[in-house]
């Protein structure tokens, strides 16, 4: 293990919104490198006011914008004006990487393309976050990840039930994992600089990233091969391999894949041996061909015993089976703290935080998750250490070059 995190000395630029682009740069940022997020004149990132929305939990603590701008400094910038600008691109000649998800005719009119950028720094890596991608007839189509990611995609086709009306998504589940998939993206253009010194331009959008986490199923579109509808829980595709409620109201999901081993040891942890007798269970085809009646029969059988009975039962039998947790059981997830999911903050008001999905056997754990900053606290800051004098900052924010 080395004594520095892996990005250390990397300095971003984040000039992405909403989510998805500053997911990639926090986690950036708990692995060293150090962020500087951009923010425009106003109200900043709309970001700072998503804990407002219905579909998120209401709290006085604004955790929708912590949790995704941690450890980062706010710099108010009008990229619009021409002080504002040369401000940008002397910060910028000292950047590795700028993240942004501007939509694509607001990056033409910006000047803020990688061809508008690259000149000012060859070795940066420019990271392209958009909706649907940069080309092809929806490139312009604005895209958030309900729209982009789980719509579009056919995630939410393949969650609803037949006959129902569509699935909804949750929030900013897509945007997470395309947050990740365009940190993937710098992490790769950073060997590659490595290797041959030169920057480059890399991303992804929501859509691709929505495609790739069905990719079995839009696999399967693409050879015209389609599941039926997603059938009802108590006329499952297999018995095996579903949900089942026990007696203190808790559901299990049962997801059996080695049948021919695993059967007979669930029949012996349900004490139900006599269903291996039964003709119409005696093989993976016939418990198929009568799931309906399988799990007609495994539903009183689950209602009988609390949770804990079983989780002690299956476990002994080792059956593949997970707990479906509920929101309210994750304060509680000693899994989660012993490897590092959930982690202390520094944030006197947010105390615990989740940290990124990654460990890294070679260096240090990442510093403790700290604030995400107020509006353009960091403005003044950052100025100084470009050579701006004070007279200088002074001047830029009354012409409204700078917040």
């Amino acid at each position: 293990m080395s004594g520095q995190l892996p990005l250390q000395g990397l300095r971003v630029l984040d000039l992405a919104s909403f989510i998805a682009g500053p997911v990639a740069t926090t986690v950036m940022g708990d692995y060293g490198a150090e962020v500087i997020k951009i923010e425009p004149p106003g109200e900043g990132d709309p970001q700072r006011k998503l804990g407002q929305a219905h579909s998120v939990p209401q709290h006085p603590v604004n955790f929708c914008w912590h949790l995704v701008n941690r450890n980062k400094r706010s710099v108010v910038l009008d990229l619009k004006h021409p002080d504002g600008r040369a401000a940008f691109d002397r910060l910028l000649a000292t950047a590795d990487i700028m993240v942004v998800n501007f939509p694509l005719k607001v990056r033409e009119r910006l000047r803020m393309r990688y061809a508008d950028v690259k000149h000012v720094n060859p070795r940066l890596i420019y990271a392209s976050m958009t909706g649907y991608g940069e080309s092809g007839p929806d490139a312009e189509q604005p895209g958030f990840d309900s729209t982009a990611f789980f719509a579009r995609s056919g995630l939410l086709d393949g969650l609803t039930y037949e006959g129902g009306p569509p699935a909804f998504s949750l929030p900013a589940q897509g945007d997470q994992m395309t947050g990740m998939n365009l940190f993937a993206a710098v992490t790769m253009a950073l060997l590659h600089r490595e290797r041959t010194g030169e920057g480059s331009e890399v991303g992804t959008s929501l859509h691709a990233s929505g495609l790739w986490s069905n990719a079995i199923l839009a696999q399967g579109a693409l050879l015209g091969s389609f599941v039926a509808p997603r059938p009802p829980r108590n006329k499952p595709r297999s018995a095996l391999a579903n949900q089942y409620r026990t007696s203190d109201g808790r559901w299990i999901q049962l997801t059996i894949v080695r049948e021919d081993k695993l059967w007979p040891e669930l029949c012996k942890a349900m004490e139900r041996t006599d269903l291996l007798d039964d003709p119409r269970f005696k093989t993976l085809e016939s418990r198929r061909a009568h799931a309906h009646e399988l799990a007609a029969l495994l539903d009183p059988v689950f209602a009988s015993r609390p949770w804990l009975d079983w989780r002690e039962r299956l476990r002994r039998h080792e059956i593949t089976f997970g707990l479906l947790g509920i929101l309210r059981d994750v304060p509680d997830d000693e899994q989660a703290v012993a490897n590092g999911a959930v982690v202390a903050s520094a944030q006197a008001d947010m105390p615990r935080t989740i940290s990124a999905p990654i460990r890294l056997s070679f260096a240090p754990e990442p510093a403790t998750p700290g604030p995400g900053p107020d509006y353009g606290v960091h403005t003044d800051e950052v100025l100084s250490e470009l050579g701006y004098a004070s007279d200088e900052i002074d001047k830029l924010r009354t012409a409204r070059a700078i917040g």
